[in-house]
Parts: structure tokens; sequence; C-alpha cells
């Protein structure tokens, strides 16, 4: 199977971690670590930074990103310092639309004293060491010669949580951070990464394998049915049992579970925010506490589906694999982490895949049969909205449903500020960190729009009619 990167940024962390997780399905990691920068670095005329030797360096921080990073630091996202050194310190800048009017109003508007003017040009210079970046000159300017050229990382970062270091470097505010993994994309060098559980994974498998003591479980997210083209999802399913999983669930049955349950919620309090995003939960925490006792009491559709498999197989170890990163920091909750003991990406799946020399194109189907459409049409924006309405309507509620669908932070922001005042027409947020929801997560193999039709023609065909179909074998 080919897979056709969007960036070679993303190509590059995939050679990463393709080449950890080989030597650690090999068990040659340690003999060959110094090979690898060697391996994936392009040649001295072909490289990026002022030698081949840095970009060798660099690769050894993705490497040490790709076997788990800094346990000092919590956040699961982290920055490579010493890649991020190439993008113009930004800010508010005079073009050279600026005319030198003798109006001056961009001078005016600043209380900072942070424009001159040059006395040949007669242009506005901003002050650098005074600006504040409050951008009311820019506002002023009738011109718009007055420009806010932010970094990619800080455009791309909802929740203002990254700043320049010292050395302007990117850094980030871990108490501010939601982990949407926005930041981790949208850089041009890849100097955010996220850590990677894969190690974990690899030796949980490889332990399995030899000694047969418990069986291992993968949970997949229903937004796996966009990732793969070219080939069927359960030849994808047979790779997954090929890697060493004894059984592989969707979590959309887990979202089955979650909808018919937050629809009880919702009818018995009158007003509630999903809580199957991570990113849009932590989101709320952090920057609207007082709604914090509306998130739905419900775990996530795969903390849900989880559960249930650690409570009637105890013994089994249970990984999660889907596009978000802030799953990776889900399961460090405290009501998450029994259930859940290692989430992947579908990048490091893919990795794994090709590490392990499994041509998915050759393999034989696997069914993957285990949830009702409505908890497969989770995997994009108003899936849940759909799915709420449905499970009402499946426990003849009366209840009059007025929910919303948000995705994106920027609009999930607009319908909190709504939510904060009281006076609103709706009753129900489901709350999406990315935008179209789980199909554009940070860590999909591709970036390639995706209609959510793909995802509701996935969700036809599953054998379930209902949703009370899909959950009445596991309540």
């Amino acid at each position: 199977m080919e897979i056709k990167f969007d960036t070679s940024v993303q190509e590059l962390k995939y050679k990463v971690l393709k080449e950890i997780a080989k030597g650690l399905f090999n068990d040659t990691l340690l003999e060959e670590y110094n090979e690898i920068p060697q391996r994936i670095s392009p040649g001295p005329k072909s490289t990026m930074r002022c030698c081949i030797y840095k970009e060798r360096a660099i690769v050894l921080e993705r490497m040490k990103l790709a076997l788990g990073g800094n346990k000092n630091i919590d956040n699961v996202v982290e920055v490579i310092r010493i890649a991020c050194d190439e993008c113009p310190l930004g800010g508010y800048e005079v073009t050279n639309r600026c005319r030198g009017c003798i109006a001056h109003r961009c001078q005016k508007e600043c209380h900072r004293d942070a424009i001159r003017f040059d006395e040949v040009t007669r242009t506005a210079v901003i002050d650098k060491t005074k600006c504040v970046n409050c951008g009311m000159c820019a506002k002023a300017c009738q011109y718009n010669a007055i420009q806010n050229y932010l970094r990619p990382c800080v455009q791309a970062c909802k929740v203002k949580a990254i700043s320049m270091d010292e050395d302007h470097a990117a850094k980030i505010d871990d108490e501010k951070c939601v982990q949407c993994g926005a930041c981790v994309y949208q850089c041009p060098f890849g100097a955010i990464m996220d850590k990677s559980m894969m190690k974990e994974a690899i030796d949980i498998l490889k332990d399995s394998d030899y000694s047969k003591k418990y069986p291992v479980y993968a949970i997949v997210a229903p937004s796996i049915s966009s990732q793969y083209k070219g080939v069927q999802l359960g030849q994808v399913v047979t790779a997954l049992k090929n890697l060493g999983f004894q059984d592989v669930v969707e979590a959309a049955l887990g979202a089955d579970m979650v909808a018919y349950a937050e629809a009880k919620e919702l009818e018995e309090k009158g007003f509630l925010t999903s809580s199957c995003c991570p990113t849009f939960v932590s989101f709320i925490k952090k920057n609207f506490p007082t709604l914090t006792d509306k998130i739905s009491h419900n775990l996530s559709p795969m903390a849900t589906i989880a559960k249930w498999i650690k409570e009637h197989h105890p013994e089994c170890k249970i990984m999660f694999i889907g596009p978000c990163i802030a799953k990776k920091q889900e399961i460090k909750d405290e009501r998450v982490a029994p259930y859940v003991d290692v989430t992947l990406t579908f990048e490091e799946l893919q990795a794994m895949i090709d590490a392990k020399g499994i041509d998915i194109d050759s393999l034989e189907e696997s069914p993957l049969d285990n949830a009702s459409y409505y908890g497969r049409i989770f995997a994009r924006a108003g899936g849940l909205t759909d799915a709420v309405k449905e499970a009402l309507a499946e426990q003849s509620s009366t209840f009059p449903a007025k929910p919303i669908s948000v995705d994106g932070l920027d609009n999930c922001r607009l319908a909190l500020i709504k939510a904060r005042t009281g006076k609103i027409d709706f009753n129900f947020i489901e709350g999406m960190g990315c935008v179209g929801g789980c199909i554009g997560g940070p860590a999909c193999l591709t970036h390639e729009p995706r209609d959510k039709a793909d995802i509701d023609a996935y969700g036809k065909l599953s054998k379930e009619q209902t949703i009370q179909d899909s959950i009445k074998y596991y309540e």
C-alpha cells in the first residue's frame, strides 16, 4: 500500500517511527540507534539545515520522542528546540503599502510610543522593544499597511498556549494546552511533535505473543474508514491481527453506548455538553470552568468500550488507535487509566505495519461489525448530535432536544460563550476540537478533504439498524 503524505514533514516523521518500530520488533534498536539518522537524513546537497550534522541531530531528537520523549514533561506535545530556528519572530510589521501619510493615525493609536517615522522614507517603523502586539495601529491604518505575521504554530494554536523562549524557540504553556495537535501538524519544520507510546505497544504485543498470558485488543476509531484508500477496511483489520492483536473492536460500539446514556442524561439535566472529545473537555475546564458541571459524566466512546472489555476480560491489554493526539493525554486521567493501556495514532499504526513487512493489499478481509450506523458517524461533526436524537427517539422520550454541533476550537468558544450567558436556544452542545470532527484529526495519515458522506457510507454498511440493536448484547 502506497501512502500519499501531505507534507515532507509528515513523511519524515513516518520514516523515524518506522525505523524505531523495526528496531523494536527485531530487537536491533540499540545496535542500530546511531545509524538511523544517517539512513533517514537527506544528502548534504538536499538538507534544509545549515549542515547535515544538524539535520542528523534533529533526527535523534525525533527518535527520542518516538520512544516516549521527556518523562519529566506531562504534556504529550513537546517542542524540538534545535529544530525551531527558521521562523521569523513575527508580530506586527509595516509593509511597503505604507504611504507615509501625514495623518499618523497609527502613531496616535499606539499607547506604548512604539511607532516613529523614518526621516528619509517618511514611512512608519515599529520599535519591537516597545510593541506589545495589541494591534491598535493595524486597525487605525487606512491603507492596511500594518500586518500581523504570526508564526504558523502560534497562528494554529487557538488557546494561546505557544510563545517564544529566550532563544526564540517555541514554548508551550502546558496549563493552557488542550492537546488538539494543530501546532504539530502546522509546524513547517516539524519542530513540535507528539510523544509516541509505540515502544509500550510493541513490548505488549511481543510479550503477549511469547507468553500467551493475556489477549491484546485493538479499539479502532471510526475515522479509520476514511484513512485507507485503495484497500478494504477488512484488510486493515487483518493487518492488525497479523501485528498480534487477538481481536479488533470498534470504538463506535462505545459511541452507541455513550449516545444512549448521554440521551438519558440530557433529559435528566436539561442542558449538557458532550464528553467524547478530550480536547473539547479540556478546553471547557481550562477556559470555561463555570461550565464544567455541564460536561456529560459519561466516559468517551474509547473509554466506555474499553471499560466493558476490561470488566469481562480483566487480564487483557487494550490499545486505542485513532487520529487524535489528545487521546494520549486522556488515558492519563484517573477515570480512564484503568481501562486503556496504550494509545496509538494512525501514523504510528502504519509505521508498525510497514516495519513488520505486512502487505495490506495482499491480505484477506476480516470482519469489523461491532456497531450501528449512529456509532460510526461519531467520526464526523454532527454525528453525535444525530445519535443522541436517535437514542431519545428509541427511548420513546418526549424531551425537546435542541442540539448544536460545533467543530474547531473557535466555533466551540463561540458556543460556550453563549452557553455561559444562559440566553440560548439550544440545550446540548456537541463539541469537536478538530475542524470536521475526528476525520480532521492531526494524526491522520492524510489530511485531504474528507467528505462526511464517506463516513455516512461506512455507517450504512453496519448490520445493526438501531443503537439498541448494537448495545443489547453488551448491557
